[in-house]
């Protein structure tokens, strides 16, 4: 059977879930001889592509403005029929709604993935917008969490839906492949000591992420020789990051807290970091955090909602935390820093094993390539 030509279509190619998501699915298809390419605004990430030789359209799709998105369509049909397009995959809405037109006119499978629980609100305007994820002949969700989102805010039966999570990149997100000198070169650079306990909570400084609510269960805790680290810009939300630096200050936290912007080497992160947390007050599609963490042997604790109930299997493979509620988190912390050793190993063995069985970018590739297969 000759492999049809995919398609991936979305706003543009610079950091985030989405497009790692369409990185992660180009580097799979070339590696599986599928003939593919991608559309997009443009991006950073471009390069990734270049490097796999792998074809990048520049198309300004992540616009709304109606004309120009009508303009989309007709070049996307011009584009589509050029190459022989067999299967067109949308990843967010603006382009989604300019390639489901252009797969109308052209009669080519329309494929989406559901990355996350758009907001409805009470709009019945938002809601058709969001509704072109749901218009593909199949629905790749993010989550069971976010099938069922779809579900029940969408009236999409189950038939349409095919679940397949997202990942750790287990070749990436190894231990056994930092090195103790990527390690102290990491630590260096941050100014950072390991002569006690980090717990790290990686994520964009922004109120819904949980950074309050972490900061209050470090003065909850029993165990006060642990250090906490955040991870993550604050796009310019400045009252938030004086506002968290304020409550440092006011509650006796300083020394015991650092900032980061960013990192390039997180798998060293994640490796002198003891316990990882993902402390999120709105519940989260997926998120890769947790899956990571786990991969490279750290403990892990999670509010409990959205798709991070099904990355951590309670006592054995992490802990939760209820939502917003830094008592709980507080307890949870203290349960991960003074386990034993050999709890503390089984627990890392088996969250390294669930995440190699389930949760890896390339059981996440394989799935995507045989729900393709599926539309061919």
């Amino acid at each position: 059977m000759n492999k049809p030509v995919i398609m991936q279509i979305l706003p543009a190619l610079n950091q985030g879930g989405v497009e790692r998501g369409t990185i992660e699915m180009a580097t799979a298809l070339k590696k599986a001889n599928w003939p593919n390419f991608v559309v997009s605004a443009g991006g950073k990430l471009t390069s990734e592509l270049d490097k796999l030789g792998v074809e990048h359209i520049t198309l300004p799709v992540a616009s709304k403005n109606p004309l120009r998105m009508l303009v989309n369509v007709l070049i996307l049909v011009q584009i589509i029929k050029e190459k022989k397009v067999g299967i067109i995959h949308a990843r967010s809405r603006a382009p989604a709604w300019s390639a489901y037109w252009a797969s109308k006119i052209t009669k080519v499978p329309f494929l989406t993935t559901f990355h996350g629980v758009y907001n409805i609100g009470g709009s019945s305007l938002k809601k058709w917008y969001n509704s072109v994820m749901t218009r593909g002949k199949l629905i790749i969700a993010v989550s069971n969490f976010v099938g069922r989102h779809i579900q029940e805010n969408y009236g999409i039966s189950s038939d349409k839906i095919r679940v397949i999570h997202r990942g750790a990149d287990i070749e990436k997100f190894n231990p056994s492949l930092v090195s103790a000198e990527r390690i102290t070169a990491l630590l260096q650079k941050w100014n950072l000591k390991k002569d006690r306990p980090i717990i790290m909570l990686p994520g964009r400084l922004t109120r819904w992420k949980g950074q309050l609510v972490l900061l209050e269960a470090l003065t909850l805790m029993e165990n006060k020789n642990c250090f906490c680290l955040f991870l993550g810009s604050d796009q310019g939300r400045k009252a938030y990051s004086q506002e968290l630096k304020d409550y440092i200050k006011k509650n006796g936290l300083i020394g015991r807290v650092a900032f980061v912007d960013s990192c390039s080497d997180m798998p060293a992160a994640y490796r002198f970091s003891d316990v990882v947390v993902s402390a999120s007050t709105d519940p989260e599609a997926f998120g890769r955090v947790i899956p990571e963490a786990q991969a490279m042997g750290c403990l892990v604790v999670a509010s409990r909602h959205g798709g991070a109930t099904e990355t951590i299997e309670p006592e054995k493979t992490g802990l939760f935390a209820e939502v917003g509620n830094a008592s709980s988190l507080a307890g949870a912390l203290d349960r991960l820093l003074s386990m034993n050793e050999a709890d503390k190993e089984k627990m890392i063995a088996d969250s390294i094993d669930s995440v190699r069985s389930d949760f890896s970018v390339q059981k996440m590739c394989e799935k995507t390539l045989k729900v393709y297969e599926e539309l061919s």
